[in-house]
């Protein structure tokens, strides 16, 4: 029972933070679209966009993954919080590389 109300905690923090994880550029993303070729500038914001939502994704998933093994584990507090950081570290830089795609990769690289 406590599990399944730990678990149910984790996918409701999900679903309340994915709004909020609403993309942006920051100042740095936006200079770099203001210092691209005029023809690729709507790509490049594009592929920025994609990309950082592809890293908030794969944070908010992984955090959730990594409770939950920590959970199913056994462990106490610490080790759960403990899985959820590292699933977070490694889903952000797997959501990182997955978030865009090889045309993306190209237009980040021809403007940098």
């Amino acid at each position: 029972m406590k599990m399944a109300k730990m678990i149910a905690a984790v996918v409701g923090v999900t679903l309340v933070t994915s709004p909020v994880l609403a993309a942006s550029l920051n100042s740095k993303d936006r200079a770099r679209v203001s210092r691209a070729a005029p023809r690729d500038r709507d790509d490049v914001r594009y592929c920025l966009l994609k990309g950082k939502k592809g890293r908030d994704k794969g944070t908010v998933i992984g955090a959730a993954g990594g409770a939950g093994v920590g959970l199913i584990a056994g462990g106490g507090v610490g080790e759960t919080l403990l899985g959820a950081g590292a699933g977070a570290l490694a889903g952000r830089v797997i959501g990182k590389s997955e978030g865009t795609n090889s045309t993306c990769d190209r237009v980040l690289r021809r403007n940098p």
